[in-house]
């Protein structure tokens, strides 16, 4: 096996390093014996903790992955005849191996979302599907705040698609992967930046966490239902850890974890990997205004999405790992995402800036 080298990339913030201060929440509760199954003393802090976040009637339901906190939430919303409206770019729609459809049986319903937010009037193109029974009935909106390109709601935006959506009679789900760094964004709290949704995917393996997410029931009167059908999804999913305190721990580290400032280890994080897409954006503008290279979308979050040229992107490359997005508008150019992480330095953004610049001009 080939040791980590150290080096930080940008290809995901699945990437980066775990936090210290989550190693630490880890260790802690690493002592001795306790009750498997999450009835143990690290979960129930985590359930006080989301609770404090998200109100007294929130639950939280500790999982291994996004994949599952958002096939337990889409499940856990919507008979087994419903369909999820969802953004064409939607992690559950293009990057779950139809995990929602294959486990779940729920019809996914794409609506165009060109900077990857979903317009409230385009919900109406499914609602006519209502009462249908040939129609996967569209019972479920799938929101993913930030977006898969980058870019947040904002809170009106964000009120005025889940008010849609519920006089639609559709339930709403925030895929909430990097909740984080949208509410980092919009200086909000994490509960804030879901409005009122019903049921939040929360994010912690992309924001410092070893390997934890979570389901968590917003919505008050989903309360005594999914209390009760939550659990035993979790268990027929293959998303119920016996070693729960664990991933509890994690979670809560994110949520209550604060620095001198009293800042919750979640902003900290988000807010320096949000920090960082800035600086790197700021490092190719230079280019950008050259006509080298072309932002496709606003840098909103911890993302940066440009095209390049070929030979540009394949020397960067050579230090630094990224992924492409799709072909760029010539044959000669590539659309790439470039994503930071809590862990990204300034320098780390430098010196890809520098390797864009030699690239595009060899001759200097």
């Amino acid at each position: 096996m080939t040791p980590s080298t150290g080096a930080r990339h940008f290809a995901s913030d699945n990437y980066a390093s775990v936090h210290p201060e989550v190693i630490t929440a880890m260790t802690d509760v690493n002592v001795g014996h306790d009750a498997a199954y999450g009835a143990d003393a690290a979960t129930a802090a985590f359930d006080a903790a989301v609770a404090a976040e998200f109100g007294e009637h929130a639950l939280g339901f500790p999982v291994f992955n996004g994949t599952g906190a958002n096939v337990i939430s889409l499940m856990a919303l919507s008979p087994r005849w419903g369909g999820v409206v969802a953004s064409e770019h939607a992690h559950i729609h293009r990057d779950e191996n139809g995990a929602p459809e294959r486990v779940g049986g729920l019809k996914i319903l794409e609506v165009p979302a060109p900077d990857g937010r979903i317009d409230p009037a385009s919900l109406d193109a499914w609602a006519g599907d209502l009462g249908d029974e040939h129609r996967a009935q569209p019972l479920v909106l799938s929101v993913t705040q930030s977006t898969e390109l980058g870019t947040v709601y904002e809170l009106e935006a964000l009120q005025a698609l889940v008010d849609r959506a519920h006089a639609l009679g559709m339930r709403v789900h925030i895929d909430g992967a990097r909740i984080a760094n949208a509410a980092a964004a919009l200086g909000v709290s994490l509960a804030e930046a879901c409005a009122s949704a019903d049921v939040l995917s929360l994010g912690g393996t992309k924001n410092g966490a070893m390997g934890a997410e979570a389901v968590v029931v917003l919505a008050p009167d989903l309360r005594g239902r999914l209390a009760a059908e939550l659990p035993h999804l979790r268990k027929s999913t293959m998303q119920l850890g016996s070693k729960m305190r664990f991933a509890s721990a994690q979670l809560t580290a994110l949520l209550t974890s604060r620095d001198d400032a009293g800042d919750p280890l979640w902003q900290r994080n988000a807010t320096d990997a949000n920090a960082m897409a800035t600086c790197l954006r700021a490092e190719l503008e230079p280019l950008a205004a050259e006509g080298v290279l072309r932002f496709t979308q606003p840098t909103e979050a911890n993302a940066v999405f440009v095209e390049m040229p070929r030979t540009v992107a394949r020397t960067i490359r050579e230090t630094f790992r990224f992924y492409d997005w799709r072909p760029g508008s010539t044959a000669e150019t590539v659309e790439v995402r470039l994503m930071c992480s809590w862990d990204t330095r300034t320098e780390d953004c430098v010196r890809l800036g520098a390797l864009a610049h030699a690239a595009a001009h060899p001759e200097a």
